[in-house]
């Protein structure tokens, strides 16, 4: 019925166990049909001829011996020869190979006679093909400059499509039923659809897939694999998760597609729990032979672009947002095709806050309060895309983030995956909430101020110290017999040869006479403070222990 419905051709072969003549002579009626994809269903008897037949028992287990001999028996086998294939059938196989070789040199020699009269025509198709782009093309991406209007990253990649859909005829776009949000739709496209209907035609452009992801990534991953198409589709991140099985698909038979997910975070605002992604980029950056970007701006939303098309074999997802973002005073096409680079440079800095999308922003405009509350000194780097960041030289990957330095990630969603980048990680891992997106932003906010890690016991010989961690700032509280003091405590990690971590506690008293206590750790332990019992650490200027325990 669902495919009756959609304008298909259909037929059923109720007998589909012996009825030989009527599966071929359905085969034959469907080749016949040249207008709208046709469907077989037939209704069959599972594991027939066996002994389990009509039962579960023989979906998932080998038959036994003699339930093997009876089958092979019943059709005809020898039932006492076993990985035999009878000779007629190869005979046929090869006949057919033969068959398809002569066909495929009449084509070539039609085809070769089809360029000496339609040039332009031959080229592009060959081009197409070959999976390669038209000369020149990237020369249409939007590139940005700071000071220029801040868009949402979503209106950023309607201007790309916008600029460069006459560039690359390739593409052909879609949603799913979410066109007017995720503005996967250039202005004069055509509709891909029956020319009888009055609202497109067969050379259209766009899809209309409808309120179903899942089956919009299926036919964008079947468009892929066919060749001279880059399919592109649209929903909001968190509905990704929806497509997730053909999405793993897109990546495991290494197609070309591109996931164009808008509202890709709490930020989106007042639709709520229900619609702001929280493990979803964790889940797709888990996801072997996946791109998935994350712009900041407008720079790296073309650059996510042009790494997905120029990318043959890998699909992308691009997550976008709601509201609006500013553009970058580092950000460049350049920069941007590389996974990441460094936002805000400083020397001597005392952290690296490392983002992605619309919290780099945020980061950057951070800085100038840590230096002018905390007198520290902060750098930002931007890390739109993992996969691409990951593949560049580990001398540039340092370069973005240092040995040395503590750094921190933030970016409103699960944290997951972000401890090979950082030390501490600012994140959510719970589900959001609904109301203005500067407000949701807020309550993150005052969460984390409250939120305290394990606490730990440090013992000093004079005083007795109670450590408590949160976010990424360690505070201790002093009780000796001088009375009550507060410190601060940072942490800087340290790598050897062998990949062994080091870390490095600056504890600074805040009393009239501030005193530094430069702490060594002997021993390799959590980026989160997984702190166990027995660790041990020495000052490096006095000859005071402190044992640290739970």
């Amino acid at each position: 019925m669902r495919f009756e419905a959609y304008g298909w051709h259909t037929q059923w072969v109720k007998h589909g166990d012996d009825d030989l003549e009527g599966i071929e002579k359905a085969i034959a009626e469907a080749k016949k049909v040249t207008n709208k994809p046709s469907v077989i269903k037939m209704t069959t008897t599972i594991g027939f001829g066996s002994l389990l037949q009509g039962t579960g028992g023989v979906h998932g287990n080998a038959l036994k011996a003699d339930d093997c001999k009876q089958v092979k028996e019943k059709f005809g086998f020898n039932p006492d020869e076993s990985f035999v294939v009878p000779q007629k059938v190869y005979d046929m196989y090869h006949a057919h190979a033969a068959e398809g070789a002569a066909k495929e040199q009449e084509w070539n020699k039609m085809f070769e006679k089809y360029g000496q009269e339609y040039k332009a025509e031959h080229a592009d198709l060959l081009r197409r093909l070959s999976g390669k782009l038209p000369e020149g093309w990237q020369t249409k991406l939007p590139t940005y400059k700071p000071g220029d209007k801040e868009v949402a990253s979503r209106k950023l990649s309607e201007a790309v499509l916008e600029a460069i859909h006459e560039a690359v005829p390739d593409l052909v776009g879609g949603s799913a039923d979410l066109t007017g949000s995720n503005n996967t739709r250039w202005k004069n496209a055509v509709d891909f659809q029956p020319p009888d209907l009055g609202i497109g035609n067969r050379g259209g452009r766009y899809i209309r897939y409808g309120v179903r992801e899942h089956g919009m990534a299926g036919i964008m991953n079947g468009m892929a694999a066919y060749g001279t198409i880059i399919p592109f589709g649209g929903t909001f991140l968190n509905f990704v998760s929806y497509a997730a099985g053909s999405v793993r698909l897109s990546s495991l038979s290494h197609c070309r597609v591109i996931y164009v997910a808008t509202h890709d975070s709490v930020g989106l605002g007042e639709d709520g729990p229900t619609h702001q992604p929280i493990e979803t980029l964790a889940h797709f950056r888990a996801l072997p032979n996946m791109m998935v970007w994350r712009p900041a701006d407008g720079n790296e939303t073309s650059a996510a672009y042009y790494v997905a098309l120029t990318s043959k074999s890998t699909p992308s997802i691009l997550a976008l947002t709601r509201q609006n973002l500013p553009q970058l005073e580092n950000s460049t096409l350049e920069n941007g095709i590389k996974g990441g680079y460094v936002a805000v440079e400083a020397e001597n800095a005392d952290i690296t806050l490392v983002s992605t999308g619309s919290e780099v922003c945020i980061c950057i405009e951070a800085v100038k309060y840590l230096k002018d509350h905390h007198k520290l000194t902060a750098r930002v780097v931007s890390i739109p895309c993992f996969e691409v960041f990951d593949t560049q030289s580990k001398e540039y990957r340092l370069k973005c983030i240092p040995d040395g330095i503590p750094s921190m990630s933030v970016e409103v969603m699960s944290t997951m995956g972000w401890e090979r980048y950082s030390h501490e990680q600012f994140g959510l891992n719970r589900f959001g909430a609904s109301g203005a997106y500067k407000d949701v932003y807020k309550v993150i906010k005052q969460e984390h101020r409250k939120r305290k890690c394990r606490d730990a016991n440090v013992e000093h010989r004079n005083s007795n110290l109670r450590l408590k961690a949160s976010a990424s700032v360690l505070w201790l509280q002093s009780t000796s017999t001088k009375g009550t003091r507060s410190a601060h405590l940072s942490i800087a990690r340290f790598s050897n040869s062998s990949r062994s971590h080091y870390y490095y506690f600056v504890v600074q008293y805040c009393s009239e006479e501030t005193q530094l206590y430069d702490l060594h750790a002997s021993h390799v332990f959590s980026n989160r403070l997984g702190i166990k019992q027995g660790f041990l650490f020495k000052p490096a200027a006095r000859s005071e222990l402190y044992t640290l325990r739970l």
